[in-house]
């Protein structure tokens, strides 16, 4: 039997003991949970998860290990994760370390031995929360003094300023490419990256403050707007830029990027309950009338009654409680989503919205190209 040596403590005074993996210190989150079946380590790396610490249903976790190419960012910036059942000694040739180290080395905390479906169900009943990680037992942090702390703290407000790149890079073949796409930074997954580089679209990746003059002067043919963290009502240099470009070049946007391109249009976004995050979850094309498996992470949602005095169209819907998943306007060349497509690991049912963005490139060049014969 290992011995007890952690503790999740929630806002509304709720308590979990377990033992600790990972870095050992004391750090407040906003709890949240994920269905996943596999992927912890796609998971830990998302800068989506900056700020939070996330529930594992799935049972066993560290069982893979940790490789070298699974990564979605170089530096993780997720808080914490509460699992199960903790697998220290893992068993796969693509194996290089253990969750438990690499998550001592990036002070991520971590606790097992937790009951994770009835702290996943009270998360479902409640909502997210705030939730203090604890390692480190001190008397301040006995009794209901936790809870007090929670109550009266908040979480850091400017997620995307830190997980965004700080300079300009590139990516991809720039003698070779079909297509230049700049690609706006608020806390990018890499697969993302390789996914529109296999279409032979080269990338210039610019920060998430870059402003719209400075895009259309890089002369690309396309702009992507990446997923991230957080408020989106809060990045609002990044809707300003998008706002600017709206009309004067294709836009594509996934997740976050989905949500800023909508209120660029000036829609509205709200926080759901405990939002949106798996492997599992229906998503209905209304343009094909199909059903395509999504991943999913997100904690905000576009409310759709705003979007009625836009000119944007939906075209994607969640068959679990009706969320708006995707929108277009055909006249200037936008289209988004709000699941991830790229997904790693995940269904690849949606992979096909990367061809389209490309079709939507060609269709703008062509009608450049027409427009200036005529």
């Amino acid at each position: 039997m290992r011995q007890i040596n952690a503790r999740l403590v929630l806002e509304d005074g709720s308590q979990f003991e377990g033992v600790g993996f990972g870095a050992e210190k004391n750090v407040m989150v906003e709890l949240v949970f994920n269905t996943s079946m596999v992927g912890y380590q796609e998971i830990l790396s998302d800068p989506s998860y900056t700020d939070q610490a996330v529930v594992m249903t799935y049972p066993l976790i560290g069982n893979y290990g940790i490789n070298e190419e699974d990564y979605e960012t170089g530096i993780p910036t997720i808080c914490g994760m509460v699992v199960r059942d903790y697998n220290d000694s893992p068993s796969n040739f693509r194996s290089r370390d253990t969750l438990d180290h690499v998550m001592k080395k990036y002070g991520i905390v971590g606790i097992s031995g937790v009951d994770t479906r009835k702290l996943t169900r009270h998360i479902r009943t409640y909502g997210s929360c705030k939730a203090m990680l604890i390692r480190k037992e001190s008397t301040a942090l006995l009794g209901t003094a936790a809870v007090e702390m929670l109550k009266t703290a908040e979480l850091p407000k400017d997620p995307v300023s830190r997980v965004s790149t700080p300079v300009v890079y590139c990516v991809g073949n720039r003698s070779d490419h079909r297509f230049h796409v700049v690609v706006i930074d608020c806390g990018i997954k890499r697969n993302i990256l390789r996914m529109l580089e296999q279409q032979g679209c080269f990338l210039t990746v610019v920060p998430w403050n870059t402003d719209a003059e400075h895009i259309m002067a890089l002369r690309p043919d396309g702009v992507f707007i990446s997923n991230g963290p957080g408020d989106p009502a809060s990045v609002k240099e990044t809707i300003a830029a998008i706002e600017s470009l709206l009309g004067r070049i294709p836009i594509c946007g996934i997740c976050l990027g989905h949500q800023l391109i909508c209120l660029a249009y000036r829609a509205e976004t709200y926080k759901l309950k405990f939002g949106h995050r798996g492997g599992n979850h229906p998503v209905k094309n209304l343009l094909t009338d199909k059903i395509e498996m999504t991943s999913q992470n997100h904690s905000y949602a576009v409310d759709e009654k705003s979007l009625k005095n836009t000119e944007l169209e939906i075209t994607h819907v969640n068959l679990l409680d009706g969320t708006v998943e995707g929108v277009r306007c055909k006249k200037d060349y936008v289209s988004s989503v709000q699941y991830h497509p790229e997904s790693a690991p995940g269904p690849q049912d949606s992979t096909y919205m990367f061809d389209e963005f490309l079709q939507m490139m060609s269709a703008w060049k062509e009608g450049k190209e027409n427009a200036r014969t005529k």
